[in-house]
């Protein structure tokens, strides 16, 4: 059963590619599925921003690899109430075994994932909504 509250979603789908413009499309998608969960009234948790950093490590001569990235993203995983499977890709079956274990909340497609009027937060007294 759903929890009609807002979540914290985690996006789960591929990143990693090979070429540039092909992990940017992945970070695109996952972005829009960032927009479109929060439209519904949660909090997505979008791991594929990490291509900033990405980029930047590269940039400055910092080693990163795929591991370092699961490693960056588990304890946010671990946070959220549920998780969204944008696409599979190998580190994305993983995030869904964990969630799946740890009692998630699992989305495979957005129009699954139920509008709520969100969650008062800290924040709330800063705009003017």
């Amino acid at each position: 059963m759903i929890d009609m509250r807002s979540m914290k979603i985690y996006v789960a789908g591929p990143y990693t590619a090979d070429t540039l413009e092909q992990m940017e499309a992945n970070v695109q998608k996952a972005i829009d599925a960032g927009i479109h969960i929060w439209k519904k009234g949660h909090y997505p948790l979008i791991p594929h921003l990490l291509h900033w950093v990405d980029l930047r490590a590269h940039e400055k001569g910092v080693p990163m690899n795929w591991n370092d990235y699961m490693l960056w993203d588990a304890p946010w995983l671990d946070h959220c109430d549920a998780l969204y499977l944008l696409a599979e890709s190998k580190g994305a079956l993983i995030e869904l075994k964990r969630a799946s274990e740890e009692g998630k909340v699992i989305f495979h497609s957005l129009e699954e994932i139920p509008s709520v009027k969100r969650a008062s937060t800290w924040a709330d007294e800063y705009t003017d909504e």
